[in-house]
Parts: C-alpha cells; structure tokens; sequence
C-alpha cells in the first residue's frame, strides 16, 4: 500500500511518502501558506510525487493533519455563530459554571465571556422540554418559533447555527426536529446539535462543544472540500483520512458534520508518531516532545498507549471540550518565538513567533527580530549553508545584527544573550514536561524523551539534562514525525452513552443493550467507510465515580456479555485506580457509572521504516568542523565541534559530543558530555550523563 502523510505546521509543511510493501520512502517540506493552507499542501504534494516519481494512480491512501479548527478558535476567527436552545437558558454559555479559570487571579481572562463563540444577540431561546431520567417530553416544541427565529438568524448573516436543548442526549427527537427546520429555513447555513456532537450530560460543557463545532463548521467544510477538490485535480482518487484529536483518523464526511474532532488534528500524529518510534528502539516509556516553528507540543505514552485528557481538563484556548482527546500539552515555545524585554525589564521568549513570513532574520525574509533560530545560528548550532538540506540558506549576519540588539537592551555580550535565549526556552519547556510527569507523580527520568519536529533536536538534550531524563531518541526523520504519526494512525470512532447507574442497583440487562446498539451504530459507521470486519476491534469502558463525587475516572470493561461477575472485575478496577490516582478508595461506598464509552478501531495496515544503511567510518560521514558555543559548568566556552552527515553515520559507533548532525529535516545538537549513536531502526539515541 502506498500512502502519503501530509502535516501543516505553523511555519512548515511536512509530507512524507511511503510504499509498505518495497519499503521505498520519501519526505519533503514546504513553507506553510498561512492565508490558505491547501495551497502549500498540493505545492508539496506536487513536489513529493515529482521528487519520487509517483504516479498519482499509485496513492492508495492521503492522511492529513491541519491546523484550521485549532487556529480558527486561537485567532478568534470563525463563523457568526447562532445558537437556539430552550427558554430561560440563552446564557448557559455565559454564566458558565461559576468557577474561576484562576482562583486567586484578579486580572483573569474568562474566556467564554471575554470572547463568546456565540454573540449574545445571536442566542435565542423557545419553548419545549424534555425531563430526565428518560428524556420524556414535559412540554411540546414550538415548532412556529424555531421557524421564526431561524428567519431572524438569517437575516443578521449567521451562516452556522447550534440546537442545543437540554436533556438532548437522553432523547434527540426536538433537536433533530428544530434541526430540520433551521435547515429548511437557512439551506446555506452549518447546522448541528449538541447531541450529535457529544450526546452526554453537564450542559454547559455540552453547548459550548457544540459552539466550538459551529464556530469552526464553516471554516473547516470549505477547508476540506478545497482539499478534496484539489486532490481530484490531481487525479489522485485514493481515501482521504484527515486526523481527529482523540488519536485516530476520521472521513471528510465525519469531519465535516462534527468539525470539532479536528480541534487538535495537528498534534495528535505528533504523539502518535513519537510513541511509534520509541516502541521501535525497545523503549516503553517515552515523552514526546514536538518542536516546530511556533509551537512545543508534549504528550505522554508508556506501552504505545498514548494518555488521554479527562473532562475536568480536555479544553482548547480555554473553552471546555466534551470530546475524547490525546492528554497534549502545548506552549509558545519553537524555533520562530521572539526573544524580547518586557515592559518590566524581563527577559522573555515566546510566546509570539516570527511565523513562516517573515520567519527569523536568518531566513533573510525582511524579518528584524529575534528568535530562537537566530540564537542558534549565532552560537554555531546551524549550518547557515545547509538548512533544509541546502535547500535553504540561512543568513548569519542577520542574526549577528538582532541578537547584537537584544544583546545591547540587555547589556550582554551577543553571546551570552543568544545562549540566555536559549536557556529561558528550554526551562520554558522543562517546566512544560514537568508539569505533564512530576506534578502527576510521574518520575521523568524512568522516560526516554523522543525528540521531533524541525527545532526538537536541536533542543532535546539540553531539555533532558534539566530534567535528568537519561536518553534522548531522534527519529530517523524528526522534522517529519507527525506526517509519520498520520500513516500509522487507524481510522477511530467514539461514541458514549450517559448512564447514572448505581453499582448496589445496576441494570445488567440495560448495559448489555446499550453496548450492543453503541457497536451496531460504529459497525454500520464503518462498513459505509468500507473498512474490513476482520480490521475492526472494539474497545469498551465506562466513567465512573464514588457516588457524590463531581467528576469520574474512566475503567475498561471486558469484552463480551456482562455478568454480575464481571461488573465485579470492574469494581474492583474503579477501586485501584482511584487509590492510584488520589492515594486512597473507598471500598464500601457505591458506585456510579456515568457514561458507557465504545471505541471502534479500523486498525491501519502495518509496516516498518526502510532498513538504515548508513556509512562505513565516521570518516566517512564528517563533512567538517567548527566553533559552536555551550554552557558548561556555568561558564560560556567555545568548543571545537564535529559536523556529520547523518545518514551517513555508521550504525552502533558512538558518536562523542559536541557535535552536529545535518538532515533535511532537522539539525541534530549533541552537547558536551554527550554521546550519540544510531539504532538499527535509524534513530539516534542520545547518552547524557545524568546526575549521581
């Protein structure tokens, strides 16, 4: 099977090409074009399939990762949004929960007030009820007023309405019948509901969903059908698979009528990507850790299993998200983020960044401030004539003149200030992982950090000596990871049922049957996406919670009939994870079952990475050496520094830093203290010495 993976980056665009059957493999990069994205995608693609002769017939498989639900919601910038919803509740999506995002913050920013989704104005409210614990109807749906209002919408120029009720998600008779009349009224209008995007009880969380997906709708449609009308320009007619957030990969249809599954498309493959390449090297407990130009992203895996969010913690730019979701820490922290002094004098980087365009002033692109690559070129850490594996150059004294000036604001010398660059980046970034392991009592030094993206490797082991992580992994393509991620992700499938079930009263009869109906739904999901039964597993678990707690932790169930006996084993589950979570349990007290969950997985064909040829000598892979400036001891000092070809380095020698490895991809810092050798698979596992 030929398949291509396709990454769009803040500042790059990653494609990768590979044949699982030869083993034939190809990359290419190309500068993301902000203002439309699919342009610099179908210029790579172009590139690609010149670049490795492939026929367009050939492509079996497109996988994408985008950005444009993601940036849609960060840059404020989507669709005028309406929503109906049932009289007396226009401002669930104001009032929120009454908590505060930052308890002790007299300054803080509440996102769903400061910046709604959905202006107040566009917020209507009608008549209509339904009632727990069966979604009865209490009192009928004004049908007349969802008419009326709908024509009201339309004429303030909403293209994109949410039907949120409440109780939807015990009965969606009202939603899809206000549904229905919405799109009659507005037939060029996004319409959704909030039960179909996340069918489950806490309503505020449920709308705001639902507003997410309606914000985005638009915006993320027109993407795709670009996308995909591009793509049969191209006569390229193999599946399209576009990266969903809770680790799998969805259709365009699925995409489309639920845009929020993209919400964190673009980071997702990252994780997935960097677990792979940890299970390939032997190693079961990794941390990602993905540099690209704008952003750090972070996850955890131990085993190949990537942790997944919570609903206490699932959110993106601060607005609750009741979807399932890869745990993925990001911060501004990348190769673009400006370095610059506060107005109180501190010295900062990110979490702004000189983005693809400009770029940093070494891209020599009319860019005047500094960045983290202008730091690294000044101190010797790039090779300004072999970025991007020469296809770029890079522009040395425009990076001397914007860190001579952050070093004069600063009174520095240039190079301590480009080195301080550097370091309050990387503690940055430290603090980020910890936040993920130590403040989760996770010991980062049982992990091997896998380091990825265009900046991660240049970066990584520095980040792990702070932490006094022992190793570093760089893929054998790191600046390609997450198009890599893309290849080996399975098209998945969620979907939950809210229960409120008590373990003294359970219905047996009740849980068999919802399970059953949840995978005969994913079953026929699945067959009209013509995936293979025998491609098919399921995965089922439930929320639970002591009863009287506020929030739930999620517990696998076993597959096949559930039995008294079996519920038991479930119990018995909740109990131990919870005292692994919070240091205790409470063996008598009752149980609740909130959710029912089922994951349906369309399990991807697998294969393995091409065999790592490599040099002969080390000789053979010098291309020369040069002055590149460390801190060591405290103390800034010059060292003499071995500059390799990568691919070129034989496999198993030890590799003594400092020294420089160059790719397309990425640039490879292996500091002082340091040694670096590569695997059989093709990654470089970087030795640090670690602290007694």
């Amino acid at each position: 099977m030929k398949a291509i993976g396709i990454d769009v980056g803040g500042t790059f665009t990653d494609l990768i090409y590979l044949d699982a059957e030869s083993g034939e493999m190809g990359i290419h990069k190309v500068s993301t074009t902000p203002d439309d994205p699919s342009q610099g995608v179908i210029t790579g693609l172009n590139a690609l399939m010149e670049q490795g002769n492939i026929g367009p017939a050939d492509i079996a498989q497109v996988l994408h990762g985008t950005t444009t639900a993601t940036n849609a919601v960060l840059e404020a910038k989507g669709s005028r949004a309406g929503m109906i919803t049932n009289d007396g509740f226009r401002d669930v999506l104001h009032i929120g929960r009454h908590q505060r995002p930052d308890h002790y913050s007299i300054m803080q920013e509440i996102p769903w007030q400061n910046r709604p989704l959905i202006q107040r104005r566009y917020r209507k409210t009608v008549s209509g009820r339904l009632v727990p614990p069966t979604g009865e109807e209490l009192e009928p749906l004004d049908e007349a007023a969802i008419r009326k209002v709908a024509q009201e919408l339309k004429e303030d120029g909403v293209d994109a309405v949410a039907i949120c009720f409440l109780f939807s998600y015990l009965n969606l008779e009202h939603e899809l019948r206000a549904k229905a009349i919405v799109e009659d009224e507005m037939p060029d209008a996004f319409v959704t509901t909030s039960s179909s995007i996340s069918p489950q009880f806490r309503e505020f969380e449920r709308f705001t969903t639902a507003a997410l997906a309606t914000f985005v709708g638009p915006k993320v449609g027109r993407y795709v059908a670009n996308l995909e009308n591009a793509l049969g320009d191209l006569s390229v007619d193999g599946d399209f698979r576009i990266m969903a957030s809770n680790g799998g990969v969805a259709t365009p249809r699925m995409v489309t009528e639920n845009p929020a599954l993209t919400m964190m498309s673009g980071l997702a493959a990252g994780v997935l990507g960097g677990a792979w390449i940890g299970g390939k090297c032997g190693r079961d407990k990794v941390i990602t850790f993905d540099i690209g130009g704008t952003s750090a992203d972070i996850g955890i895996a131990v085993d190949g299993v990537c942790a997944e969010t919570d609903a206490r913690s699932t959110s993106i730019a601060g607005f609750p998200l009741l979807l399932p979701m890869l745990d993925i820490h990001t911060i501004g922290a990348g190769g673009g983020s400006i370095a610059y002094v506060d107005q109180g004098g501190a010295f900062r980087v990110g979490p702004h960044s000189a983005g693809a365009d400009p770029g940093p002033a070494a891209y020599g692109r009319g860019g005047t401030q500094p960045t983290v690559t202008d730091a690294n070129l000044v101190l010797g850490r790039l090779e300004p004539g072999d970025f991007l594996g020469g296809d770029m150059g890079l522009d040395l004294n425009a990076s001397q003149a914007v860190i001579g000036a952050l070093a004069d604001e600063l009174s520095l010398d240039p190079l301590e200030a480009a080195e301080g660059v550097l370091t309050i980046l990387n503690a940055n970034m430290a603090n980020a992982i910890r936040s993920r392991t130590v403040q989760r009592g996770i010991d980062p030094r049982d992990f091997a950090l896998v380091a990825m993206g265009g900046a991660g490797p240049l970066q990584g082991a520095e980040v792990a000596q702070m932490l006094d992580v022992p190793e570093v992994i760089v893929p054998p393509h790191p600046g390609i990871t997450s198009a890599l991620g893309l290849l080996i992700a399975d098209l998945k499938y969620d979907v939950i049922r809210t229960q409120f079930q008590v373990s003294i009263s359970a219905d047996i009869a009740r849980f068999n049957s919802e399970f059953a109906e949840m995978q005969a739904d994913l079953t026929k999901r699945l067959q009209e996406d013509h995936v293979a039964p025998e491609d098919v597993t399921f995965e089922r678990a439930g929320d639970l919670r002591y009863l009287g707690q506020g929030y739930e932790l999620r517990v696998p169930f076993d597959d096949g009939e559930i039995t008294a006996d079996s519920l038991e084993t479930v119990w018995n589950r909740f109990h131990a994870l919870h005292a692994s979570e919070y240091g205790h349990a409470f063996q008598g007290s009752p149980i609740e079952v909130v959710n029912l969950r089922l994951t349906a997985r369309g399990h991807a064909k697998p294969f393995d990475l091409p065999a790592y040829k490599g040099g002969a000598s080390l000789d053979a892979a010098h291309v020369l050496t040069r002055d590149a400036v460390f801190r060591k001891d405290g103390k800034l000092e010059t060292f003499e520094t071995q500059v390799y070809r990568r691919d070129l380095l034989p496999q198993g020698m030890p590799v003594p830093g400092p020294a420089i490895l160059l790719q397309k991809d990425s640039t490879t810092v292996v500091p002082p203290d340091a040694t670096a050798e590569v695997h059989p698979t093709g990654s470089v596992i970087i030795t640090l010495e670690t602290k007694p």
